[in-house]
């Protein structure tokens, strides 16, 4: 699934629609994770104003109203020729002025494209999503005031979205392993000199990963058709018994909330009570 880094660039990807104008709409499949509403012919004569992330959700907003987009598990958008034949799985495509198209593209149908005429952060959606890890408000306090009522093990804390969004699988695997926390420990039992790492090495892996384009594993490729690069980087995800790149110790394999889960024993030792 596309985290927050992928999304990101995505969206920067994205710049040059500010200003088009929208003069068509083709829906080719309406039946994703949620219906695409028939309305969304209403942005036809729209100009593109603004683009924006809240979590995994980018935000386009016209003149007329908002486009709130989810890439879902495999998901991308597009910006092509209109001459460009379509592909397969090739979803919804707005055909803009400029002789280019915006187009959405998601094999496994997951994701989301809503259209909106009210306040976009007032949807269900993104009402009560947590906040974003690369502003002011993620600090170490909000985590560990956060986590104080919280048993859950760690790796879940900064997965759950009503937390902190963006912060998928891979990126979660890779900051807690250069954090050295065991990904199973609770996090009410985590202190705030933990937490002062953690958020320190998401912060910074993430931002990382956006300077890289993010991580290419399977599906995902940016506006350009590109992928990302930071899977080269990654020191922990998809590495299951490979030597661990500090000690040379096997990397060991859990599944949390049904999520592979990739430590070190030495490095990320085990919580002792």
């Amino acid at each position: 699934m596309p985290e927050l880094p992928e999304v990101e660039t995505t969206k920067q990807g994205l710049l040059p629609l500010l200003n088009q104008t929208v003069i068509g709409v083709d829906i080719r499949q309406a039946s994703l994770r949620q219906p695409v509403p028939t309305q969304l012919h209403d942005i036809c004569d729209a100009t593109c104003l603004e683009l924006t992330r809240r979590g995994k959700y980018i935000i386009l907003k016209t003149n007329k109203g908002f486009v709130i987009i989810h890439l879902g598990m495999s998901g991308s958008l597009r910006l092509t020729q209109q001459t460009e034949p379509y592909r397969k799985h090739d979803h919804v495509i707005l055909t803009l002025n400029n002789g280019q198209s915006l187009r959405f593209h998601d094999p496994r149908r997951f994701g989301v494209f809503l259209w909106l005429t009210s306040d976009p952060l007032a949807h269900p959606l993104l009402a009560s999503l947590g906040v974003e890890p690369l502003e002011s408000a993620f600090t170490p306090d909000y985590l560990f005031e956060k986590s104080r009522k919280k048993k859950i093990a760690i790796k879940k804390f900064i997965m759950d979205s009503h937390v902190v969004v963006g912060v998928g699988n891979i990126y979660a695997n890779e900051a807690l392993f250069a954090a050295k926390i065991h990904p199973l420990t609770p996090s009410n039992q985590l202190n705030i000199g933990d937490y002062q790492r953690l958020h320190h090495h998401i912060y910074h892996i993430l931002q990382a990963a956006i300077i890289r384009g993010g991580t290419t594993l399977r599906d995902f490729v940016n506006s350009q058709g590109e992928m990302g690069y930071f899977q080269q980087e990654l020191m922990v995800y998809g590495k299951e018994g490979k030597p661990c790149i500090i000690c040379q110790s096997p990397l060991q394999l859990v599944r949390i909330n049904n999520r592979s889960t990739i430590y070190c024993s030495q490095c990320q030792p085990a919580f002792c009570s």
